[in-house]
């Protein structure tokens, strides 16, 4: 499969996750979980890539998370800007979503734990308020909890099944269209101007995260 024709299953992939799974929720509303879903297990796949250093005996995400010294998260902190324990990974939530019922009040803690960890750091602010639209508790995604939970793990399940490949350049490079697709879009048919909404800036793909108003 040529680069062009990836990234067109990508973005088709992308496309009906957005629109089968979000039922009765406003499209231009919904894209935030997408796109919040996106950016999670990206940051979340960048960190683990960053620890695992390439060292294939490595697999951050079956550490425990009492494994992690203050050392580790300190020094962590300082070269990424955020810190996430392994079973805050996208990958471990995602894993266990479909039966997790407590899945929505997980992933707002998750959500809170990774800005606080910036707290005090030069990236503090950067990253505080990073997952400020993904309202995880939020009635859009159904009035009950079981509704909430279902709807997010849906989510979840869809861009866990995205293939990216391997944390590199192509895998980096994948994610930035997915999401730039993705807001494209729904800016398009929601008939918002670029600069109102946000989009990840380049320098989330190299050490430091964080989010900046579009031109």
């Amino acid at each position: 499969m040529t680069s062009i024709q990836q990234r067109a299953a990508l973005q088709r992939q992308i496309w009906a996750i957005a629109n089968d799974v979000r039922g009765s929720v406003d499209g231009w509303d919904f894209k935030q979980y997408v796109l919040g879903t996106l950016f999670y297990r990206f940051i979340s796949e960048n960190f683990s890539s960053y620890i695992e250093a390439d060292d294939e005996s490595i697999n951050y995400a079956a550490l425990n998370d009492d494994v992690i010294t203050p050392d580790i998260k300190d020094d962590a902190v300082k070269t990424k800007g955020y810190f996430i324990y392994p079973s805050q990974l996208f990958v471990n939530v995602a894993k266990n979503a479909k039966t997790n019922e407590s899945l929505n009040t997980d992933l707002a803690e998750i959500f809170a734990a990774i800005e606080a960890s910036a707290s005090g750091y030069p990236s503090e602010g950067d990253i505080k308020g990073l997952f400020a639209d993904f309202d995880t508790t939020s009635n859009r995604l159904g009035n009950t909890v079981k509704e909430k939970n279902s709807r997010l793990a849906d989510v979840l399940k869809g861009v866990a099944g995205l293939e990216f490949g391997k944390f590199d350049a192509a895998h980096i490079d994948l994610f930035g269209d997915a999401y730039e697709f993705l807001i494209s879009n729904y800016a398009a048919n929601a008939g918002k101007s670029g600069g109102e909404f946000f989009i990840m800036s380049p320098s989330l793909f190299t050490n430091e995260c964080h989010l900046h108003k579009a031109a």
